[in-house]
This record gives C-alpha cells, structure tokens and sequence, in this order.
C-alpha cells in the first residue's frame, strides 16, 4: 500500500513540475510565440524544426497548438502548415524523458529551495517566473526519486510483477497499459517518464517499456480529441491531424517491437537511457517518414472532420478563440488584435455615414446598419464574453491591467459603431422627408466629419502600434476638434437666425455636430489609454488597415 501511494505521490509531484515548468516557459515565451510561428509557416523542414525547439522549450505542446489554431482561424495559417509544426513538436516532447534520466542528486533539492524563494520573496514578476521553471524542474527529479524507490515495495506484490512481466512478453498489453494510464493522467510525457523510473529499477524490461510508449502515444490523442469536441472546426481538424500521425508511428512500428528493442539496447548501456533512447527515435523517425505527405494529411484530417451547425454559422471574430483561454498570454494578444480589427471596422463605417448623409446614398445606409447589427455588435458581445473569462485566469498585475484596459476601450468603440449607425440613420430620414442642407452646412459637417474620422483612425493607429506619438496627436487633433466643433455650432445658430435652415434641417445638423464630437472624445480615450500603459506594452503587429472606408471614394 505505502509503494502504491509513493508512486502516486511521485506521479503527482511529477506533473505538477511539468505543469509550473510549462507555466514558466510560457511567461517567459508566450507573448512571442505567435511571432515566432508566423516566420516559419513556409517550409515543412524549418516548421518542424521549430516545432522541435519550442515544445523542449516551452515543456508544453499546448501552447504551440492553441497559437496555431488561432493563426488557422485569422487565415494566417493553413492546416497543412500547422502540420509540419506538429510533426516537429513531437520530437521535442521526447526532450523531458532523455532530461529525467540524469541523476542530479541533491542539486533537485537546491532547484526547489532556489524556486521557492523567487516565487515567495520576489515581489517582481518578472522572477517569479523563473522560480516557476526552478521549482518546476527540481519537483519533476524529486517525482522521478519517488516513483523510482517505490518500485521495490510495488515489485512485492504479484499481480503487478505479473503484470510488468506480462508486458514484457506480450507489448501490446503495454500498449493498452500506456493508453489507459495516459487517458487517465492526460500526460504522454508523465507516462514515458514513469516507464523510465520502472527502468531504473530494472522493474520492467525494454520490450514492456517501448509497449508504454507506444500506448501513451495513442493516448494522448484521445485526451487531445475530447478537448477538441465542441471547439471550432480547426481545433477538431488539428486533433484528427494528430491522431492520423501517432496512431500511423504506433501500427508501423508495433509488428517490429522485438527488432525496434534489439536495435535500441545498442544505443546505450543502462536500461533508463535505453527506454528515453526508444522514446526520441521512435518520433523522429515517424516525423521524417510522414514529413513528405503533409498535404495528404491535411487533406484526410479535413475529409475526417464533418462541418457542424455552429461551423455553418459564419463567425463574427476571427482571432478569438476559446481554447487560447489556456494560455492567457495567447489569448490576450489575440483579444487586442480583435479590439483592433473591430476599430478599423467602426472607423469605417464612420466615414461611410458621414458620406451617406451628404450624399444620400441609400447603399451606404444599408451598409453601415448591417455592419452594426451583423459584425461590430457580435464582435461585441463575443470579445466582452471572452475577456471576462480570460480576466477569472492566473494573470500577473499586467495582463489584469490589460484586459481591463481592453473592456473600457471596447466600450469606446461600440459606442462608437452606434454613432455611426445613428449618423446613418439621419442620412435615411434626410431620403424620407427631402431635407436639405445648405451649402454651407454640407462644407461644415464634411470638415468636422473628416477630422473626427482622421482623429480615430489615428488614435486606433496608436494603440496598435503604441505610438507615443500618435497618440499626442490625437490629443492635439481632438483640442482642435473641439475648438472647430463651437465654431460651426455658431455659424449654424446665425444661419438658423437669418432663416436659411429647415427646421427639420436644424434637428439632424445639430444632432450630428454632438455625435461627431462625441466620437472624437472617444478616440481621445483611446490615446489617452495609450498613453498610460504604453511603457508596460509592444506593438500588436499582423492586423493591416483595411481598405476603403474613407471620403469621396
């Protein structure tokens, strides 16, 4: 009994260090990851060479995967591409069993107390990150200790001797064992390293160990596809892609066990460098096998997952997804993105009211109430829902301040977009009653409408691109803005005066002077919040201003 609670105790230690070592590592990397990935979507060999290099950095698959799925879902990646990452990220998982095999003695100890230390008597985040990757690596040897010492007591009891025998002689019972336990422990790398552990022991023979593998391969992509159910199409196709791949390396390897062992035991003298050995060449060689039929993958991958009902409906965002929730600092980056995309799309639609309520142009109308009504209110509500889920994650003091400061400004443009909408709906009742505009008038609300569209833009401008001095523009445009804005409100009082202004006429002008002002208030918001948190920030790069949306066009 005590055996079986010190491998359990083991086990957990074990994968609570790879879980803060992952935490850590995506702290230290994650806000550029998605740079990082979007420079090598060309090329299968220079993608699964990063795949390789990130996951034995990172120590975590997941971030890689939920970055790709949200470059897929923003058109910036293909599947296909994602692919040739992948095949190159299952190389790098192999790197924590070839790294656990070392025997560092007490030096585990001084990893946890150094860990420890920056995590308790830091107060700078920057450094508790790094006492996550100490404490995480000092708790991964001190679970492989357990594991590896409870083994004797484990060995005394029949059934389970009989059992590592029985794998032994028989793989494929190691293959069930390896992807039940995986299912269970939702961890291929905990898996192969507790086979490592029974190695060191000498608890289990090679044939048994590379069975394990082989299960705790396939296992993953069970644990993989079941958090994928109810996401997005492009999570399930990355799923089936993954499955496709391991379940693929697992049958062509299992009718040769015997040979695969014989061939392995050469490559080291001790049975745990054996087993880690096992692990690494069995995911290389499948990777360079399949690294030639990525798109034959790709294509199976999508012909093996059927489009759903939510599929069919067309989304509203396009860089938000739900599984960038697991790492906040993905989900964050794209959040900012989607703010950003949602901006440049009530930018336009400013210029186009502004447009159709001098020009009459009924087009217009319809255009900028269907953008209200079909994109900018459902971006709405699916980025708030988004953002006040990302808020309830583990977020230092600066990604807090962040996604705080991505509520307030998305309020700022959603009033806004129905501004805009209001502006529209004047141009419609001007088309209804045959309301006109003195000349006068229409050079005024062209000039206002014009500075107050040039004055958004460039504030969104600056918070894509915390640009300091953008945003000290916007401020001085928006000062401006304000003194022109009391000017024309006079010019149009003397003319209400002098008698040249419909009634009707007066009601929309001055109406729309108020929302023009309005939205250049906004746009001060929005550089004034540049402003503040602008040494705490980079550039959000990959969103382009989109095209069209300005005046006389």
């Amino acid at each position: 009994m005590s055996g079986l609670i010190q491998i359990l105790g083991g086990l957990a230690l074990f994968m609570f260090g790879i879980r803060l070592l992952s935490s850590g590592m995506e702290k230290l990397a994650g806000e550029n990851i998605q740079r990082w990935l979007s420079k090598v979507v060309d090329g299968r060999l220079r993608s699964a060479a990063f795949g390789t290099v990130a996951s034995a950095f990172l120590q975590s698959s997941g971030l890689l995967m939920v970055t790709m799925i949200g470059l897929i879902n923003a058109n910036l990646m293909t599947v296909q591409q994602s692919i040739g990452i992948m095949l190159g990220q299952e190389i790098g998982t192999t790197v924590t069993a070839q790294i656990v095999v070392f025997d560092i003695g007490a030096f585990r100890l001084l990893l946890v107390i150094f860990g420890f230390a920056f995590l308790e008597y830091f107060d700078n985040r920057d450094w508790k990150k790094y006492g996550e990757i100490m404490m995480g690596l000092g708790l991964i040897f001190v679970g492989m200790t357990y594991m590896k010492n409870s083994l004797d007591d484990l060995l005394k009891i029949p059934y389970f001797a009989q059992l590592l025998v029985t794998m032994g002689q028989r793989p494929m019972v190691g293959i069930l064992a390896g992807l039940i336990v995986t299912a269970i422990t939702q961890s291929s790398t905990a898996v192969t390293s507790m086979a490592v552990a029974m190695g060191m022991n000498d608890a289990i023979t090679l044939q048994g160990a590379i069975g394990i593998i082989l299960g705790a391969n396939i296992g993953s992509c069970v644990t993989g596809l079941v958090a994928s159910l109810g996401q997005s199409r492009t999570a399930r196709q990355a799923s089936i892609a993954q499955i496709l791949i391991n379940v693929f390396g697992v049958l062509l390897f299992m009718p040769f066990i015997q040979q695969y062992s014989n061939l392995v035991a050469s490559t080291a003298d001790n049975l745990p460098r054996q087993i880690a050995n096992a692990h690494t060449i069995f995911n290389v060689v499948v990777s360079l096998i399949l690294m030639p039929f990525v798109r034959q993958i790709a294509i199976v991958s999508e012909w093996l997952t059927p489009r759903s009902r939510k599929d069919e409906k067309p989304k509203a965002t396009i860089y938000i997804d739900e599984n960038q929730l697991s790492v906040p600092s993905v989900g964050l980056r794209e959040a900012t993105r989607e703010l950003i995309r949602v901006g440049y799309i009530t930018a336009e639609m400013v210029a186009d009211a502004c447009q159709a309520l001098i020009d009459l142009n009924p087009e217009l109308i319809q255009r900028v109430m269907a953008r209200e009504q079909e994109q900018v209110d459902e971006i709405d509500k699916e980025l708030t829902r988004f953002i006040n889920r990302l808020i309830n994650r583990d977020l230092d003091r600066a990604q807090q301040a962040r996604c705080f400061q991505l509520k307030n400004l998305l309020v700022d443009i959603e009033r806004i977009g129905d501004m805009a909408e209001d502006i529209a709906g004047f141009a419609q009742e001007r088309i209804d009653n045959n309301i006109s505009f003195t000349s006068a008038a229409v050079e005024d609300l062209q000039a206002l409408g014009r500075q107050a569209h040039e004055t958004y833009v460039l504030a969104i401008e600056s918070f894509a691109e915390s640009d300091a001095e953008k945003a000290l523009r916007v401020c001085r445009l928006e000062s401006d803005f304000d003194r022109r804005y009391e000017r024309t409100r006079q010019a149009h009082i003397r003319r209400l005066e002098a008698g040249g202004c419909q009634a009707q006429a007066d009601v929309i002008f001055t109406e729309t002077l108020r929302m023009l002002e309005r939205i250049s208030d906004h746009a001060d918001n929005l550089a004034v919040s540049v402003s503040r948190s602008l040494s705490e920030r980079r550039p959000v790069r990959g969103i382009r201003r989109p095209r069209g949306g300005g005046w006389n066009r």
